[in-house]
């Protein structure tokens, strides 16, 4: 097997053909490559309910077969909301364009062309599956722990509840929070911070399988045992649970694992999580409403009132906490106020050391607690709809900025604006952003406007033409978060973007782990073939660095380099020559590294 196969080894292919001897000849192939597990199906009626049974990692089609046809079983599995996101290779003999644009819109991720060469198979299939590893990172794993995210914790949840509910015993949902975590981001930085995450992760691990080893709330074997829901949150399940006052000793041992310190950038850091409790049946059989029972529990512990530093769920508390209730009355007036502020982290060109530009990102002056980053209040602006006008408020400051720069001579530049969902889904952004250009005589080139995957992919024609009103003034478009949002390769093909944005969780690794190393060079090369520029986000460490520049990635933001600034400061880094020092520095001082296939 070679080394860069280790990676997609245990995936599933599965083949539909009405050519059995073709079936052989392709799974001969893939066999050579190291792949182990294959599903066949000669009979084109009977490969839903195949495709259903055996839920593959990748589907290779044919689209020419008798009686029922690839078009057919194409388009029932992009309806099947169970397997709409399996990736599947087409399989045609057929040259004509036609046929591809009829298999590109029903959801086609790739083609294959008959007859099936070995070793364009392997790469396809390859390739194929190192974005199906990427979207199901992104959307149900937590790089930083390697737990379940909150789709994956509540995914796996619901699917557990109606056997854990049919044995009439008590389930508890505990949910813990800690503040420090995010202390720890903003004081020590992100890899500091992940490493916190990931020891406490450890120590709840531990603690689940000590407890459930002596008979307390038995192990899950078909369910979640701890997922990481949030920035600075765990919950964890313990299932079979007697008395209520189980659950209240399990939460003591919890905190009790948390009086030891815990090391962070040769820091000794002290973590004091509070804990909200929900359980089963009466608090919720549904994994969202158990999680918001507990979360509201868990507010309640925090509050001050608690003595105990963990709660249970009770009814005569509000649907909202407080604290959370209060930040949405302050926020409505920081807008008018004139206490929102943007902060600029630069984009730095990864063979230049050019600053190319930036993303502008909001943070709150607040008036009694200082400066707020954006994980203290986004959420409550997407909840009471305050996040349309935010968005709003970020384009308008972001433009006049860019252009107050423009007017000194510093760039050409790049400013970067995230749109929110209501700016995206009322469909005037692309109008708003012409008035704003039109407003401060700013050419369209220097600002980007960054969309998420999941945002396009929703309703991928009205998204499309949207992206294009934006593109026909000039502007720039990232997809941001990409992977996330399941979609066709297909899409990214039609996406008219000029830039594609790598997201951390694969960057932190990067130096050491061959299957990121691998993910990473596959979406450089996938971009660049899309004619986009591709920018590296959350780059700390010099490896990072030097790895993403002998992989030809063009521009990387971070630490590294700079945190977000106020204007003035990312002025000052404009006209220094720190950024180009910084790449040259590494450029001439670190060897290449061992290249990498491209998963």
């Amino acid at each position: 097997m070679s080394p860069t196969m280790a990676a997609w080894d245990e995936a599933l292919v599965m083949m539909v053909d009405d050519e059995e001897m073709l079936l052989d000849v392709i799974q001969s192939h893939l066999e050579d490559a190291g792949y182990t597990r294959f599903a066949t199906c000669t009979e084109p009626e009977a490969a839903l309910d195949l495709i259903r049974s055996n839920r593959p990692d990748v589907l290779l089609l044919d689209l020419m077969m008798p009686r029922v046809s690839g078009f057919d079983i194409l388009h029932a599995v992009r309806s099947d909301t169970e397997l709409q996101f399996t990736p599947i290779i087409v399989l045609t003999a057929a040259s004509d364009p036609v046929t591809k644009l009829k298999a590109l819109e029903l959801g086609a991720t790739e083609f294959l062309s008959k007859p099936v060469d070995a070793s364009e198979l392997v790469l396809r299939v390859r390739n194929t599956l190192a974005f199906k590893r990427y979207q199901d990172r992104l959307a149900y794993e937590d790089t930083a722990t390697g737990l379940p995210n909150r789709p994956g914790f509540i995914r796996s949840l619901d699917e557990a509840l109606p056997k854990l509910l049919a044995r009439h015993t008590t389930t508890a949902l505990m949910h813990l929070t800690c503040g420090q975590f995010g202390l720890a981001r903003e004081t020590l930085g992100s890899r500091a911070a992940d490493s916190l995450l990931r020891q406490a992760g450890q120590r709840l691990q531990t603690l689940h399988s000590e407890k459930a080893d002596r008979g307390l709330g038995n192990s899950l074997s078909d369910g979640p045992r701890i997922g990481r829901i949030g920035d600075q949150d765990f919950a964890l399940i313990f299932p079979n649970l007697l008395h209520a006052e189980d659950a209240a000793a399990l939460c003591k041992d919890m905190l009790a694992t948390f009086d030891a310190p815990f090391e962070a950038d040769g820091h000794a850091i002290f973590l004091n999580p509070s804990i909200g409790v929900a359980l089963t049946p009466g608090d919720g059989q549904r994994a969202e409403a158990l999680l918001n029972c507990a979360n509201v529990a868990c507010a309640k512990a925090i509050s001050g009132t608690s003595k105990s530093r963990f709660e249970f769920f009770s009814e005569s508390l509000t649907t909202r906490s407080k604290e959370r209730l209060t930040i949405s009355n302050q926020l409505r007036k920081a807008i008018d106020h004139g206490e929102l502020r943007l902060h600029y982290q630069p984009k730095v060109c990864l063979q230049t050391g050019r600053i190319t530009g930036a993303e502008a990102l909001i943070r709150w002056q607040h008036p009694e607690h200082g400066l707020w980053l954006p994980g203290k209040f986004i959420g409550v602006a997407e909840e009471t709809g305050l996040i349309g006008p935010m968005g709003d408020w970020v384009a308008q400051e972001a433009a006049a900025q860019a252009a107050r720069w423009y007017g000194q001579g510093l760039g050409p530049l790049k400013i970067a604006i995230n749109a929110s969902r209501p700016q995206f889904e009322d469909g005037l952004l692309a109008q708003r952003m012409q008035e704003l250009l039109h407003r401060n005589k700013l050419p369209a080139e220097w600002l980007i406007i960054e969309l998420t995957e999941s945002l396009l992919v929703e309703d991928a024609a009205r998204a499309l033409q949207q992206m294009h009103d934006l593109r026909n003034l000039g502007l720039g478009l990232a997809i941001d978060d990409f992977g996330t949002g399941y979609s066709s390769l297909s899409y990214l093909k039609r996406f008219p973007a000029s830039e594609l944005k790598i997201d951390r969780s694969f960057i932190i690794d990067l130096p050491v782990h061959d299957k990121d190393r691998a993910i990473v060079q596959t979406v450089i090369t996938l971009g660049h073939s899309l004619g986009m520029e591709v920018v590296a986000e959350g780059i700390e460490t010099i490896d990072q660095m030097s790895v993403l520049q002998h992989m030809g990635c063009d521009v990387f933001q971070g630490f590294l380099f700079s945190k977000a600034v106020p204007p003035d400061d990312f002025e000052a880094l404009l006209r220094s020559d720190a950024a180009r020092s910084l790449v040259m520095s590494t450029q001439q001082a670190t060897p290449e590294p061992e290249p990498v296939t491209p998963a």
